[in-house]
């Protein structure tokens, strides 16, 4: 049976902000959209949700449209609604973040995103809507989350130095730390396995380790205080 609604509906859309890092710094993933409004702009991947369909799942199919990407860990961050942030009219978004290794995730536009590319976090271009707003949330969020579980799993390759490590949290941060104070929490933690292994095309080559899945995943899931 239809019902009437005695109030108008806002649009539901959801946005992605997928992180990675390469090595040395934060990246982001965004499109360049095909289609007005902010035709040619970059922007978050997202879209309209369709009416029977989760949120979640939308923004699994707003990014597999878009960029190509599937299979990833989505975390739903929070939800913005302010009018005017959209042109077309009364639009509330929710926002999720990925964190993902961006070699295993090359960019490919697809849909309405003209091109899809890696973006440097700190070297952004103009974003179309309020994605500023959305992405600057998502890496409040991120700074956060580093404090009281691990992330480096997510988004480090699989044979990485303590160095890679700590370059990962400088870039989240956005500082420096101290290298001897920072190694000592993080071994202290005891979820890293040293290899009989060590990083090649370096002056002083530097031990590779791994993560201890199971020790890992048993911080992810009771946290720790990881003051930093």
């Amino acid at each position: 049976m239809a019902h009437t609604y005695e109030y108008p509906r806002p649009a539901l859309t959801v946005d992605c902000v997928v992180f990675g890092f390469d090595g040395e710094g934060l990246q982001v993933l965004l499109i360049r959209r095909g289609v007005e409004p902010f035709l040619g702009t970059w922007a978050l991947p997202g879209g309209f949700v369709h009416m029977e369909e989760d949120l979640e799942d939308a923004a699994r199919r707003e990014l597999r449209e878009e960029t190509s990407l599937s299979d990833v860990f989505l975390e739903q961050l929070r939800t913005f609604g302010t009018p005017g942030r959209d042109p077309r009219g009364r639009v509330v978004s929710v926002a999720f973040y990925a964190l993902v290794r961006p070699e295993q995730h090359p960019a490919k536009g697809d849909t309405d995103a003209s091109e899809a590319a890696w973006f440097s976090a700190t070297a952004l271009p103009p974003l179309a809507f309020d994605h500023r707003e959305i992405l600057e949330a998502a890496l409040d969020r991120l700074r956060g989350k580093i404090r009281y579980q691990p992330v480096g799993f997510e988004l480090l390759p699989k044979r990485f130095t303590l160095s890679q490590f700590q370059a990962l949290y400088e870039a989240i941060l956005g500082r420096p730390l101290d290298k001897r104070n920072f190694r000592k929490k993080l071994l202290a933690f005891d979820f890293l396995i040293p290899l009989d292994e060590f990083s090649e095309g370096s002056h002083r080559p530097a031990r590779l380790h791994r993560f201890d899945r199971r020790k890992y995943d048993a911080l992810v899931r009771k946290g720790f205080h990881f003051e930093i």
